[in-house]
């Protein structure tokens, strides 16, 4: 008897029925996790080294190519100037040369003369994500050349000066030392 004085009826059956139910129910679940959703289909070594687009700080990653910023101009005019500005001084999209202030100071400006700590951080974003109507639409020629262009216009290095994954990897940032150094796994 419990406290209401009504009889409980204990069901041991019931339980193991409950138990069964649950099992066959989790069994075809289990089943289709294992399988999974059967969306899109396994990427082939190709397709894998196809997106392994990555650049590191000390060049590793920049692929064959070249550019100068004269040649940069005439892509960025036709490809960046519309979001960015001429000049790069900025459009709906951010400034991207210009800026005078620090980082430290009471108004920075974060363009890529003042902001970024490597050039070659710069070719890699334009390669993945510019323009942003087709990423992956320049060649690594333009690329080059756009970067040399928006190094040049920030006064980084000369108009004449070629990039390529040797001296885009050697340009000293002026911001290089302004990020803390963590101890990550490369």
């Amino acid at each position: 008897m419990n406290q209401s004085n009504h009889p409980v009826i204990r069901f041991p059956k019931l339980r193991s029925l409950r138990l069964l139910l649950i099992l066959s129910i989790a069994h075809p679940m289990a089943t289709v996790a294992d399988e999974g959703p059967k969306l899109g289909k396994p990427a082939n070594p190709q397709e894998i080294a196809a997106w392994n687009l990555t650049v590191y700080p000390d060049g590793k990653g920049l692929p064959i190519g070249h550019g100068s910023a004269i040649e940069g101009k005439q892509v960025y005019d036709s490809q960046c100037a519309s979001c960015h500005g001429s000049n790069g001084l900025g459009g709906s999209s951010e400034e991207l040369a210009g800026g005078k202030h620090k980082l430290t100071d009471p108004n920075p400006d974060k363009t890529i003369g003042t902001y970024w700590p490597y050039a070659t951080t710069l070719f890699d974003f334009v390669r993945r994500s510019m323009p942003p109507n087709s990423p992956g639409s320049l060649s690594h020629d333009q690329i080059y050349a756009v970067c040399a262009y928006l190094l040049h216009l920030n006064g980084i290095i000369p108009e004449t000066a070629e990039m390529n994954a040797t001296t885009l990897a050697q340009v000293k940032m002026p911001n290089r030392e302004g990020f803390l150094r963590i101890d990550a796994p490369q």
